[in-house]
């Protein structure tokens, strides 16, 4: 496998600073190497006059919760992904109903995925912060179908309740706009070319 860290001549530790197991999956897909740190900060005490900004500024508050962790040179790499449909965000679920409404609500409708992606130099604390957006348009889905999804506990821990990398949530998506690896939680192309900018000092 082509090894990004090395294509890039990266001489810091590279960390992710989030627990999801998508992104962990896809940093290790472009074949990065890296370790875990999740953030700990309170994503409900962010604001902003636009929902890009809101997903912008909680991965920039992500890299700089875990770099101000660190004793070591790295590379902090952090992302927050909202759902946002007629102006309102869709957060996790807080149950199955909740995930069964907000998957009724998203059906026959085109939404906006919002990824911010932070890149951290830690000590340096040169930083970009970008934000990608995708337009998602579900089909029109039935109850069944809603049911059967929401049963097998995959929309519990996503933002609007679904994932498009899913066996069943991806039937759900009739087409997109943009980037589909934002969708997923974190836009490769853009965070590529991001640290590679850094890592250059572009």
């Amino acid at each position: 496998m082509l090894n990004i860290t090395q294509l890039l001549h990266i001489d810091k530790k590279i960390v992710l600073a989030s627990a999801s197991p998508r992104r962990k999956f896809l940093l290790e897909q472009i074949g990065l190497d890296f370790e875990i740190i999740p953030a700990d900060i309170d994503e409900h005490n962010i604001s902003a006059p636009e929902p890009r900004d809101i997903a912008k500024n909680l991965a920039a508050q992500k890299a700089r919760a875990v770099a101000s962790e660190l004793d070591f040179p790295a590379y902090v790499i952090a992302a927050d992904t909202i759902v946002v449909l007629d102006g309102k965000i869709l957060n996790k679920p807080v149950d199955a109903a909740d995930a069964k409404r907000m998957l009724q609500t998203l059906s026959g409708h085109t939404h906006t995925v919002y990824s911010g992606v932070t890149v951290l130099d830690v000590p340096g604390n040169r930083a970009i912060e970008d934000v990608q957006a995708t337009k998602v348009t579900f089909r029109e889905l039935n109850e069944a179908e809603i049911d059967a999804y929401v049963a097998t506990g995959s929309p519990l821990d996503k933002a609007g309740a679904y994932g498009i990398q899913d066996d069943f949530g991806a039937v759900f998506v009739s087409h997109i706009e943009g980037c589909y690896y934002n969708i997923v939680g974190l836009p490769l192309e853009m965070l590529y070319t991001n640290l590679s900018r850094l890592v250059s000092n572009v």
